[in-house]
Formats: structure tokens, sequence, C-alpha cells
């Protein structure tokens, strides 16, 4: 599966980086790609992953989160 999030609060590429180690840090995810200039992250995982914790693990990292569209 893939989730799309918009992100708000990254102002540079170590906060895109945050962000994508916070989201790859969560059992099931396989890959996130995190665009500091689109302000997003593209999350691919497995159906076990809850896209609420997703989104609580970049509010935890201390950005803001919200489902996207592709």
């Amino acid at each position: 599966m893939i989730t799309t999030l918009n992100i708000e609060g990254m102002n540079c590429e170590n906060c895109a980086a945050h962000v994508k180690e916070a989201l790859e840090a969560i059992d099931g995810v396989t890959s996130a790609q995190v665009s500091l200039q689109e302000k997003n992250a593209r999350v691919e995982h497995g159906d076990s992953v809850n896209p609420e914790s997703l989104k609580a693990a970049v509010d935890e990292a201390g950005y803001s989160a919200e489902p996207g569209r592709l």
C-alpha cells in the first residue's frame, strides 16, 4: 500500500531526513520518500500499517501531518 501525507513544519533537508527516519522506523514500512519542496511524504507499507500510526510518528518527530492525495 501507499499512503501520502501532507507535512507542515519542515524547513530544511535535515527536517525531511528526520521525518523519513521516523516513518521508516515503523514496523511494516518498506520505504518513505519525503519531499521538502512538495511538503509531503509518500510511504510504502504493508496492510498491517495503520495510516494513523504514520501521522503519529510524524507528529512525535515535531511536525504536523495530515492525509494527502497521490
